[in-house]
């Protein structure tokens, strides 16, 4: 009854989730599509924002030079104002060509100093080129603010920094020439090809759109541009995005790859639920097995226990006869030695499976040790009116020899046996048979019942599982057969049944366990 309400309340769980995934998967779909255009948007502003990286970095180095130059040249003498700056111009200011001083009191703008990298007519020329074209496109608001002027005559493109200054009680104008081909030729490349991938992806171009820097950008690429913002303000960097077939298929694939992976995480979800419903029904069956496997170690425990104590009443009033008191304490005695063989069992079961089992393996011969273990049953065999014979291999009785722990193949050999007495009814003889393989000693007991159904054989050795068949109803703890299977792997072999040697109304059962040889 608590098991099926449990199923009541568990079914209906398991489909709310699958329909809770169903849902999730179809707000997903519907979702994609709409972040896809988000992504878009995402890789157009990133591709803006490295567009307007790539025109910061140029001015920040220009401008870094700049202030290199005026904290070179503040406080000096006209005459040795540019010394200092020379001696580290190639490291600290490698794009600025000329430094002049001019002065802004006078009308006629007398050039007071000129420091030059590379002297010779190239001054005069930058001198005139200053004075009669480029004068009047100057800002020269009183300010102590660092300008810029980018201009082009002639096809050729001139870059200037200026700031003014107070020099022995006038006002001055600080210009610094920058060299453009040296910025285009050393600057730019060391700015913009730091990654090789971006190369390709990245060129200047002026007002006219002719590349200055870089390669042309192939036809059909996206392209974002950017205009140096302070220094070479006519001149603009641009940036291509992935063509748009390629950013296209990356879509699709990123589409395809995220459908794939909620498909595959509902596919997980619902087969999570099964392997928790299959999880919640073996336990339920574990759970069934084991009160079974209580009531019947509590039966096992009341049947010897009432007879001893039936047996134990009827000796203490002395009315049995001699005869009667010896076959009353043969009784006592037998379920006694039943009693202590099922506690027994139940405890080698618990410590096994606690994994506290401490196996003592040494060397012995397995003959001896199988021949313990009939020893024991014999007396409740013949009491049965059963016959245990032992068949060993020729060759084996004299040297059989296994790294074993000789209580647990006995306690192992018991077990099969009692197996034999308890659930093969109509058995006249069980044999015992020990033989040896290339890497491996096998034990087999082989009964006389009814034999073990194939679909059954796979189960036998599983805890608290009992075979269904008639002769199976016989009350026993369930733990038997398991604790061999148990033995037989800790001694590197295995357990199973098969078919015995009786024909095919009676076949019977051959129950084996196999045990690795010395230095297999």
């Amino acid at each position: 009854m608590a098991w099926s309400r449990e199923r009541r309340i568990l079914l209906p769980l398991v489909g709310l989730v699958v329909l809770s995934v169903a849902v999730l998967t179809t707000v997903m779909f519907r979702s994609s599509f709409h972040l896809e255009a988000l992504r878009e948007r995402a890789i157009v502003e990133a591709t803006l924002s490295l567009a307007k990286e790539k025109s910061d970095r140029l001015d920040k180095r220009v401008i870094e030079q700049d202030n290199a130059v005026m904290s070179l040249t503040e406080g000096d003498p006209l005459e040795s104002f540019g010394s200092r700056w020379l001696d580290v111009a190639s490291v600290q200011s490698p794009t600025v060509r000329a430094i002049l001083v001019v002065d802004l009191n006078g009308p006629a703008h007398e050039v007071l100093a000129l420091a030059s990298r590379s002297p010779g007519p190239g001054d005069d020329e930058i001198r005139r080129l200053l004075m009669n074209e480029l004068w009047d496109e100057l800002d020269l608001t009183p300010s102590d603010q660092l300008k810029h002027l980018h201009t082009s005559r002639l096809e050729k493109s001139y870059l200037i920094s200026y700031w003014q200054r107070m020099r022995s009680g006038r006002r001055v104008l600080v210009i610094a020439w920058h060299d453009v081909p040296s910025i285009v030729h050393d600057l730019f490349p060391r700015l913009y090809e730091e990654v090789p991938e971006e190369s390709s992806r990245v060129n200047v171009v002026d007002s006219k759109g002719r590349i200055v820097f870089g390669q042309p950008i192939s036809k059909g690429a996206l392209t974002l541009g950017r205009r140096f913002e302070t220094t070479l303000y006519k001149w603009q960097v641009n940036v291509s995005m992935a063509r748009a077939e390629d950013l296209a298929r990356a879509v699709e694939r990123r589409r395809i790859w995220e459908m794939g992976l909620v498909l595959l995480s509902s596919l997980v979800v619902v087969l999570g639920l099964g392997v928790i419903v299959v999880a919640v029904s073996r336990e339920r069956k574990l759970a069934l097995a084991q009160s079974d496997f209580v009531a019947n170690v509590s039966h096992e425990l009341k049947t010897p226990l009432a007879l001893v104590r039936m047996f134990s009443e009827l000796l203490l009033l002395g009315r049995a006869a001699p005869e009667k008191q010896r076959q009353y304490l043969e009784i006592i005695v037998s379920e006694s030695e039943r009693l202590s063989a099922l506690i027994d069992n139940v405890l080698d079961f618990a410590r096994v499976e606690r994994g506290t089992a401490a196996f003592e393996f040494r060397e012995a011969n397995l003959v001896e040790t199988v021949g313990r273990a009939v020893e024991v049953q014999r007396g409740r065999a013949e009491r049965q009116g059963v016959t245990i014979t032992t068949e060993i291999e020729e060759g084996l009785g004299d040297s059989p020899l296994a790294v074993i722990d000789e209580r647990a193949i006995e306690i192992a050999v018991i077990n099969l046996i009692d197996n034999a007495l308890k659930y093969a009814p109509g058995t006249e003889e069980i044999v015992v048979a020990l033989r040896g393989e290339k890497n491996r000693f096998v034990i087999s007991v082989i009964d006389q019942g009814p034999g073990i159904p194939k679909a059954e054989r796979r189960r036998i050795f599983e805890r608290f599982v009992r075979g269904k068949a008639p002769s199976t109803q016989v009350r026993g703890s369930g733990i038997g057969l398991s604790l061999v299977q148990q033995i037989a792997e800790a001694h590197g072999g295995a357990a199973w049944v098969e078919d015995g040697r009786g024909p095919a109304e009676k076949k019977g059962a051959s129950f084996s366990l196999s045990v690795a040889r010395r230095g297999a």
